[in-house]
């Protein structure tokens, strides 16, 4: 097994952190800058400041669970006096913040015996997905990889069309039919061009469907099972790309497309354009899946792998 997705490059690195800082403006607004204005405008941390730093994680949809588990810390803390100065109290939330979130980052892996390592994407319409199919296809790219994108989502000919020309715009072949075509044809057909093609990656678009739609998640299961007749171990990953501007109802679709179809890794885009970004953590401390990458902009290099350090870093860069 080899890890497909680092990057060395430190000014690269820099330079997404600062993208990163200022994609998630809207969430560090609504929180940590008030959490820390909480906190280092008192000189005395009381049940008072405790409370209020419980509602600014809830109202930028932290979760209950993990808010309960970050309050009760501070408070019990607070309790064995450990807590001397509301400094201490910020670093100290800072740091429990990236333990909720680091079982989350979980580095997409592609294995040398799974050739084309399929990747399928599904989520509901506007969460992004076709776009974030084109900046995968690009990042993928980037490390040498050989890839190959499957037009899945026949439903709407504008996502055929947006597919390719993502691919035209990376040299990257599409498999692609009519629309209303049989989507599970589509990606077969991609699969056995993949496998021809000697493609290290084949990137399977499909039609965005709520998690209430019985007769479409159906059409996924099929999907499942006609890339299990080439190759029973694909899909190899099955990417949820889930829009974080919707806070907690993402949490939601989440667990019923797990519960649907099995969810191997999650996208979460949009970050850039909410104050929503605490959803992360109700993600991390209720789900056990892995949040395989994050966007935080409109740019083709804007989604990148998660790193749980770097995100709350990010969030309280301006804090501390």
């Amino acid at each position: 097994m080899f890890n497909m997705l680092k990057r060395k490059n430190p000014t690269e690195k820099t330079g997404f952190f600062s993208r990163l800082k200022a994609g998630l403006t809207k969430t560090r607004t609504s929180f940590s800058d008030g959490i820390a204005n909480l906190l280092l405008g008192k000189k005395v941390l009381d049940q008072d400041v405790l409370d209020s730093i419980e509602t600014r994680l809830l109202s930028a949809d932290v979760g209950i669970e993990a808010t309960q588990q970050l309050v009760n810390d501070l408070t019990q803390r607070l309790a064995r006096k450990e807590l001397h100065d509301t400094e201490t109290a910020l670093k100290v939330l800072q740091e429990n913040m990236k333990t909720i979130l680091r079982p989350c980052e979980q580095p997409l892996t592609l294995s040398n015996d799974k050739k084309p390592f399929v990747i399928l994407v599904v989520g509901i319409n506007g969460s992004g997905k076709t776009t974030t199919i084109g900046k995968l296809a690009n990042y993928f790219q980037t490390t040498g990889q050989k890839i190959l994108l499957a037009a899945g989502d026949t439903f709407r000919a504008a996502a055929i069309e947006q597919l390719q020309i993502w691919g035209d715009r990376n040299q990257i072949p599409v498999i692609a039919q009519q629309p209303g075509a049989d989507t599970a044809a589509v990606i077969y057909d991609a699969m056995e061009s993949a496998k021809a093609r000697e493609t290290d990656i084949l990137l399977a678009d499909t039609a965005g469907r709520l998690h209430t739609q019985t007769h479409l998640m159906e059409e996924l299961k099929k999907v499942k099972r006609v890339l299990g007749k080439i190759d029973p171990s694909a899909p190899h990953e099955t990417l949820l790309v889930l829009d974080a501007s919707i806070g907690q109802n993402a949490l939601n679709q989440a667990k019923q497309f797990n519960e649907a179809i099995g969810i191997t890794g999650l996208v979460l885009t949009k970050l850039d354009g909410t104050a929503k970004g605490g959803m992360l953590f109700a993600i991390a401390k209720q789900l056990n899946i892995p949040i395989r990458f994050i966007g935080v902009g409109e740019g083709i290099d804007d989604l990148r792998p998660f790193q749980a350090d770097e995100f709350v870093d990010a969030l309280f860069e301006e804090a501390l």
